[in-house]
């Protein structure tokens, strides 16, 4: 099954998540208190790594159904939360982050490729799979998101003619590639009134939009609110 733009996907304690595609979600924490506070660890891996360990340890092949996903969710192996744990424990032994850090984080991506995880990262790093010319699409996007888009120039770019450029697009992301860009304009556009205090009119100039009132109907589309009412729900009081 491909993901769908409406698709929620629930990430509970002692489970592991891979994005292989860097989407432009949505995420809410549903359960945390000050007797439980919401905990979690993010770990960029280097991809010149996986592509190096790809050779050199047997991963497990993707299940068919999913075979057109980005994002992947399985239970925390003890074995790969104690890597992890010793990798937070450097923070405590900084003269030797440098050293040990490259070994630690050798080891977790060598569990991830053995593990269940292994088929997307392998996928990531293949030569020309689809899963690398969109991942290729999906950063110039991300660096390019105020400017026109054509989506059959990008097409081009990543080397793959323009249908199936959006079916693989569609199918990675959930999404087409201009309401991807939508949503990362968006939500730049969120961080910048929030973080800034940058009025809608002028933020959705900053990030692409000519016209403040189709700025603010997708807006509400994405997340609920106006932009106005939607800021001030969510600035402290």
């Amino acid at each position: 099954m491909c993901i769908s733009p409406s698709e929620v996907i629930d990430y509970a304690p002692g489970q592991s998540m891979l994005t292989t595609v860097d989407s432009p979600v949505v995420s809410h924490v549903t359960r945390a208190s000050s007797h439980e506070p919401f905990l979690g660890l993010f770990l960029t891996l280097d991809t010149r790594l996986i592509t190096q360990l790809v050779s050199e340890v047997e991963s497990p092949p993707r299940k068919r159904e999913r075979a057109c996903r980005s994002i992947s969710v399985e239970t925390l192996e003890a074995t790969l939360v104690d890597a992890l744990a010793r990798l937070v424990g450097l923070l405590h032994e900084p003269a030797l982050v440098r050293t040990l850090s490259p070994l630690i984080q050798q080891e977790i991506t060598a569990r991830l490729l053995v593990g269940p995880h292994g088929g997307y990262l392998q996928d990531l790093v293949a030569t020309g799979s689809p899963n690398q010319q969109i991942a290729k699409a999906v950063a110039w996007l991300k660096r390019n998101f105020r400017e026109p888009l054509q989506a059959d120039a990008l097409a081009s770019r990543v080397h793959m003619s323009p249908s199936t450029f959006r079916q693989h697009f569609r199918a990675i992301t959930g999404t087409s590639p201009l309401q991807f860009q939508k949503q990362l304009r968006l939500q730049e556009a969120r961080q910048l009134m929030l973080n800034q205090n940058i009025d809608a009119s002028n933020a959705s100039g900053l990030v692409g939009y000519e016209s403040p009132s189709q700025f603010s109907r997708e807006y509400s589309r994405l997340f609920g609110e106006p932009p106005q009412r939607d800021i001030k729900r969510m600035r402290p009081s």
